[in-house]
């Protein structure tokens, strides 16, 4: 997020919590908010680093971003 209130920004951040939310979420029942804390944290950790994609066509986020930042880095 840039920080310019820019519309795109709240996209990408309800898109990612609407996942969160169906993916791990809705389908557990925590007893405790550190439970739900961990949980949500492993779902964060696999959903960067194992799930594959569409728009990022079939890479993962990590895969993307560090592809983005060895062209950055060349160019600078």
């Amino acid at each position: 997020m840039d920080g310019c209130g820019a519309w795109r920004d709240n996209v990408f951040v309800e898109r990612l919590w609407k996942s969160v939310r169906y993916e791990r979420v809705y389908l557990h029942a925590y007893d405790s908010v550190a439970e739900a804390k961990r949980s949500i944290m492993q779902y964060m950790d696999w959903y960067n680093r194992s799930r594959p994609h569409s728009s990022r066509g079939k890479k993962t986020p990590d895969e993307a971003y560090a592809v983005m930042l060895s062209t950055v880095k060349l160019a600078a």
